[in-house]
């Protein structure tokens, strides 16, 4: 992306305000329509400290994904593009996102945990990647059932932050 303006500032205001709206703790230019490589995300670490930021023309590099069947309780991940639904995905422990802020100063952030997932997550939509695609059985056949159910993907639906029902 070369074109740091008053336009990418608008539009990651909006990001922020949708992200905080829905509540979510990322979101992805993709998910809006927008085919820009840009992330927000606003994560509270463990420590209490707030990790809130965006990244824009991310590279991502990640430990490996452990093995092996990924957990509920400790594993599982929602998506404002699947909204309500959850699953267990297994991510990278360890997550390195470097690229540049809105002033086009250059950002590298390491993370461990759930910002690690948070960083693979939103860097995932960046490549046209929903979580649910990396699902594995039963998994990804519960999410597609569910995705079927609400009826995503079709034209005429549509959800916004923070409401609870489909309009359509």
């Amino acid at each position: 992306m070369n074109n740091f303006d008053q336009d990418l500032r608008d539009l990651v205001r909006d990001m922020f305000e949708t992200m905080d709206a829905a509540p979510g703790v990322g979101l992805a230019a993709p998910q809006i329509g927008v085919p820009l490589r840009v992330f927000v995300y606003d994560w509270d670490a463990e420590d209490g400290s707030a990790q809130r930021g965006v990244i824009i023309n991310p590279v991502l590099e990640t430990s490996e994904i452990p093995f092996g069947e990924p957990d509920w309780e400790n594993e599982s991940e929602g998506c404002l593009s699947v909204p309500g639904e959850r699953f267990p995905i297994k991510r990278a422990d360890t997550a390195t996102v470097k690229g540049v802020d809105l002033e086009q100063n250059p950002v590298e952030i390491s993370a461990t945990g759930w910002f690690a997932r948070i960083f693979q997550h939103e860097f995932d939509h960046l490549n046209g990647t929903l979580y649910v695609d990396r699902l594995v059985e039963p998994h990804k056949t519960d999410s597609h059932n569910a995705i079927s159910e609400h009826g995503w993907g079709k034209p005429g639906l549509s959800w916004l932050p923070g409401k609870d029902n489909l309009e359509g």
